[in-house]
């Protein structure tokens, strides 16, 4: 059975920028699913236990779902989970969104988790409180929409983060870019960019950052555009606490009207001083 995991895992690595992941070796048939929350819930409802597989270390641990109605607040089943999880966010608490797939009996379902103990808790397992979950459609505490992180995130788990940046319009781009940054997720930000950038020592040193403000044209407008600039202005806080600001233009292209758009990040890059 170790060994079909192990297969499953791999086969997860090389596919998970398709748009279907399969993993079907050694008679192993696993479809990853982007389920929507109001099925999710039903399949996982509350006391249900679950794995939860980080996409991007593919460590497991396992969880109990023990409350949630906008999405699942769960609880590391035991200490040892506990630690797994702590593991999988560096040894540190965070409110980072993370890429995951939940697995429960044979159905694979592509969400999202932060990994920040809040609240209440109840089981014996070394954690202060629960985290959440979230699939396709959740919604946090405070919103009546889905969260563009953990959006990008289950998009991610599910390989079809290249499909939605193929449609995505310049302003939803520019969201999404945003968005790798604060996940501090170099994937996110490398499929938008325009240029290959190695973007470790650029992530690591944003502590946060926030779109504080786009100009937003008519996308009908833009049909037969294959360059365009775009006024932001971006607030961001560096890993010493230095907090930093940015107000000038984001530019993106394309080669023709047919493709996808891009960010030209080394003139962002510059421009910002990112």
């Amino acid at each position: 059975m170790r060994a079909v995991i192990t297969v499953i895992l791999l086969t997860i690595t090389l596919f998970i920028n398709c748009s279907s992941v399969l993993a079907n070796e050694e008679g192993v048939g696993i479809q990853i699913e982007m389920l929507p929350w109001k099925k999710a819930n039903g399949i996982l409802p509350k006391y249900s236990k679950f794995t939860v597989l980080d996409v991007e270390t593919g460590k497991m641990f396992k969880v109990q779902r023990r409350a949630g109605n906008r999405h699942a607040d769960v609880q590391p089943l035991t200490s040892k989970d506990t630690k797994i999880m702590k593991e999988i966010y560096g040894g540190k608490w965070s409110w980072k969104r993370r890429a995951i797939i939940v697995i429960h009996h044979d159905q694979w379902i592509a969400a999202s988790m932060h990994g920040m103990p809040h609240g209440a808790g109840a089981l014996e397992n070394n954690f202060p409180g629960h985290f959440c979950i979230h699939f396709y459609g959740s919604k946090t505490h405070s919103t009546n929409s889905m969260d563009l992180s953990h959006k990008l995130m289950i998009l991610k788990a599910a390989g079809k983060l290249q499909e939605y940046v193929a449609s995505a319009d310049p302003y939803e781009l520019i969201n999404a870019y945003v968005a790798g940054f604060k996940q501090q997720d170099s994937r996110i930000i490398s499929i938008i960019s325009h240029q290959q950038i190695d973007w470790k020592e650029y992530i690591k040193s944003i502590e946060n950052i926030n779109l504080k403000n786009i100009s937003i044209f008519p996308v009908e407008d833009l049909v037969n555009e294959i360059s365009l600039q775009v006024p932001v202005e971006i607030e961001w806080m560096s890993d010493n606490s230095q907090r930093k600001y940015f107000k000038g233009n984001i530019y993106l292209v394309r080669f023709s009207p047919a493709d996808a758009w891009k960010i030209d990040s080394i003139r962002f890059l510059k421009d910002s001083s990112i």
